[in-house]
């Protein structure tokens, strides 16, 4: 009896001994770095489960677990196997429970589209079209629906987008549309003007929201250079409240549109449009371009300054002056020895 009890003991104790050692030698190989030699995307198709993932893996020769391996590690040991299609990120490094981690959770590879301060929305929408990853579905129709018409400053006079989103880098998961990029950066730009409008500078010659991002879309195209940017809302702050034109040239280039051929000319500052501030006194009817966070700050704090004309040197700065006469001899300067 005893001789018999000794066996039981020890075949339990081998059984025992013999599960640790496929648990530990489970846990090693779910925990070893995959083959990856270099961060790769990876699509997990909608339907797919779990098994089927592991294979995938196995097939593109990121993995070689054994399938019973695999199977056994799904079955009892998972902590979850409800796989969520997307496209994932695989790095160097990555073992089947990290990238498993990321699969049931859904944490997708974010890609990224940089909508550039200055530019216009339709150099926007050619480079939401050309984006490998974005979803292109803008027409007349989505592009009204990108709009928030609730805010109390916009959209609902406002027929036309330029201006109406946040120029800033923005991230998402593969086959995003390019309408649900769009109406983020509107929604960060109503939040983001709604804050500094609460901060704005006393006095402006500006009575909306609105008309602060048509300053700022003036600004982020006269201007590449952040330091100036306040400094040139100055100069348009005193021309505005001097009752002065703007006499900007890239209203003048917004309004002649795609007959611009590049080069301005006396008859295009002469020729009557919406946008010729050379003709037209005050803003502009609607904003020349996307502008970012940095010229919209300007617009509502601008600098305090006397001077009321800039002209650029050629180097990407401007020389400013207080006086015409001033001013005329910085043209002469920097631009008729051009």
């Amino acid at each position: 009896m005893k001789r018999f009890l000794f066996l039981i003991l020890g075949f339990v104790f081998i059984s025992a001994l013999g599960t640790a050692c496929a648990v530990i030698y489970l846990s090693k190989i779910v925990n070893a770095p995959l083959s990856i030699q270099s961060e790769s995307l990876f699509v997990i198709e909608p339907g797919s489960n779990a098994y089927r993932t592991v294979k995938q893996l196995r097939n593109q020769a990121y993995s070689d677990i054994p399938p019973m391996v695999a199977k056994v590690w799904l079955k009892f040991f998972a902590t979850d196997t409800s796989v969520k299609s997307g496209t994932y990120a695989l790095a160097p490094g990555d073992s089947l429970v990290d990238v498993f981690t990321r699969f049931t959770k859904g944490e997708e590879h974010l890609f990224s589209v940089s909508l550039v301060e200055g530019l216009t929305l339709k150099q926007w929408l050619e480079t939401l079209k050309a984006h490998n990853n974005i979803q292109f579905d803008i027409d007349d129709k989505t592009l009204r629906q990108t709009t928030n018409t609730n805010a109390d400053w916009c959209c609902q006079a406002i027929k036309h987008n330029e201006g109406l989103y946040l120029a800033d880098t923005y991230f998402f998961t593969n086959n995003t549309k390019a309408s649900a990029v769009l109406a983020r950066a509107h929604e960060a730009l109503i939040a983001f003007v709604d804050e500094q409008w609460q901060q704005r500078a006393l006095d402006l010659p500006i009575n909306t929201p609105y008309e602060a991002l048509i300053l700022a879309s003036i600004i982020e195209k006269e201007t590449a250079v952040p330091e100036e940017r306040s400094r040139i809302a100055g100069v348009f702050v005193n021309r505005l409240n001097s009752n002065m034109r703007l006499q900007t040239d890239p209203t003048v280039i917004y309004g002649i549109g795609d007959n611009f051929d590049g080069n301005i000319t006396r008859k295009h500052l002469r020729t009557p449009t919406p946008y010729n501030t050379y003709v037209i006194k005050g803003l502009p009817p609607t904003p020349i371009a996307m502008a970012g966070k940095a010229a919209i700050k300007a617009a509502l704090q601008p600098l305090e300054t006397d001077e009321v004309y800039f002209v650029a040197k050629g180097d990407g700065s401007h020389q400013f002056s207080t006086t015409l006469e001033a001013h005329n001899a910085a043209v002469r300067k920097y631009q008729l020895k051009r």
